[in-house]
């Protein structure tokens, strides 16, 4: 069963039905198996808990809003 894990911030609900719905099209377009085989797993990430470029996001968050 070939399983994907999406990691990244917080979604709603709405956008969480329609992610997993479209990632589940996509894997059953490349691999051909029945839907009900694909597991998917969401993990979201607090911007306190992700950086990029060795700066938190939430920090950059925070410098965006105070320069705009």
């Amino acid at each position: 069963m070939p399983v994907v894990t999406i990691e990244g911030p917080k979604l709603d609900l709405e956008t969480k039905r329609v992610l997993v719905k479209d990632v589940t099209d996509a894997l059953e377009k490349a691999y051909r198996f029945p839907r009900h085989v694909y597991g998917i797993i969401i993990r979201e990430n607090a911007p306190e808990n992700v950086a990029n470029g060795g700066e938190l996001v939430l920090d950059r968050k925070n410098r965006q809003k105070t320069s705009a």
